[in-house]
């Protein structure tokens, strides 16, 4: 049992720094209707069904028909560049996360079956920039957009156009580190053709596709596609429209689940979602305190952009999207800084940590290996895109 304690406690790192800072904090100001008032109760709802869903959509393989298309890819780059815009263009509908999960495994399964393992650390690598830069775009692309976005009442068209130039700008930046990765042969064969017969068809050269790298469709899931798309438009609506009625769609998504797949309520990451109440908590309890509010107010306004990246890097950019809005003068400095935040250190971003942790599962003890090539590519990444972002603010 202590064993498991204390591996449950290495892997959730997080989840003990929030509890921390959440205890410590109700001793700085004492718990009170305040502070549960001060909890973004909508926030955990909408993050609670959107973990329930798009887990149903990675169970139930929603996902196939684009991993059916690496088959006709050819190339090495052709086909990372197909697993990185995956994750770019999926982490703005399926969060960052999420997006990660799906692609990183396949990544490394295709490469392997191809015999590209030396790949594997860059692309991967490069995945984690796309779903940091990807899911800047929209609203429910991150948790802390998610936050800002319920929290700002901005709407949903200006919040685009405030990020499309970094989403537009960062599509061009990741074809050309890519292209860097390849650098010696951009025409590298995505595997080498398992039938030396030059007489062979097509299908049996480079490029095909391995064995049982998509999930099946089972025929008697089919309405359980069905609720978990359905849903998952009805949980977009809901946060776009920033309906007051968002306490009943949460109660009917998850009366709608019990009856179509119950089994999905024992996979959500509830320990994301703990994690947030406690950073919740924390804020709350630090606002009501008037020193240390008055300070950070003073220090937060007009300095929002550093402070974002600057605290990111020690409780990363979630609970330090919730940590500083109350005291943030603008919006836009704000969230630039925490969507850059993971280019830093693998700290700054959840979405990093979790690319790590998936990487660490098929290589372990390579974590430092990782932790070099990250740093080399993620750096160099933000050193380009941190005076452009400058020059928007």
């Amino acid at each position: 049992m202590v064993k498991k304690i204390l591996a449950f406690c290495k892997k959730e790192i997080m989840l003990l720094v929030a509890l921390l800072a959440a205890i410590i904090s109700l001793f700085i100001t004492p718990p009170s209707r305040a502070l549960l008032e001060g909890i973004d109760w909508k926030t955990l709802a909408t993050l609670f069904m959107l973990l329930s869903v798009l887990d149903g959509f990675k169970h139930e393989n929603l996902f196939r028909p684009v991993i059916r298309l690496v088959g006709r890819l050819r190339s090495q780059l052709g086909l990372s560049l197909f697993l990185i815009f995956g994750v770019f263009f999926s982490s703005m509908f399926v969060t960052n996360d999420v997006s990660l999960i799906i692609f990183i495994p396949l990544t490394i399964l295709l490469f392997r079956a191809g015999k590209k393992e030396q790949y594997i650390l860059p692309v991967i690598v490069m995945e984690n920039i796309a779903a940091v830069r990807g899911s800047l775009l929209t609203p429910f692309g991150s948790p802390q957009n998610l936050f800002l976005f319920s929290s700002s009442g901005i709407d949903v068209g200006h919040f685009l156009l405030m990020m499309l130039p970094l989403w537009l700008g960062s599509a061009v930046l990741i074809v050309l580190f890519a292209l860097f990765i390849y650098r010696r042969d951009l025409r590298e064969p995505a595997r080498p053709a398992v039938n030396s017969d030059p007489d062979a068809d097509a299908p049996e050269q480079a490029g095909t596709q391995p064995d049982n790298v998509e999930g099946e469709w089972k025929p008697e899931n089919r309405g359980k596609r069905i609720v978990y798309l359905v849903l998952f438009a009805v949980i977009i609506a809901c946060i776009v429209s920033r309906t007051t009625l968002w306490p009943w769609v949460t109660l009917a998504v998850t009366l709608v689940l019990l009856i179509a797949d119950r089994r999905v309520f024992l996979r959500v990451d509830y320990v994301l979602l703990l994690t947030f109440l406690c950073f919740f908590v924390f804020s709350s309890s630090i606002a009501g305190n008037p020193a240390i509010s008055g300070f950070l107010r003073g220090a937060v306004g007009g300095n929002e952009y550093w402070w974002s990246i600057g605290l990111s890097q020690l409780i990363s950019n979630v609970p330090a999207s919730i940590v500083l809005w109350p005291f943030s003068q603008s919006l836009k400095p704000l969230i630039y800084g925490l969507d850059s935040a993971g280019l830093v250190t693998i700290i700054g971003s959840l979405a990093s940590v979790i690319a790590l942790r998936l990487y660490s599962k098929e290589y372990s003890g390579r974590a430092g290996r990782f932790l070099l090539v990250f740093e080399g590519y993620s750096l160099c990444f933000f050193v380009v895109v941190c005076p452009l972002q400058l020059l928007l603010l």
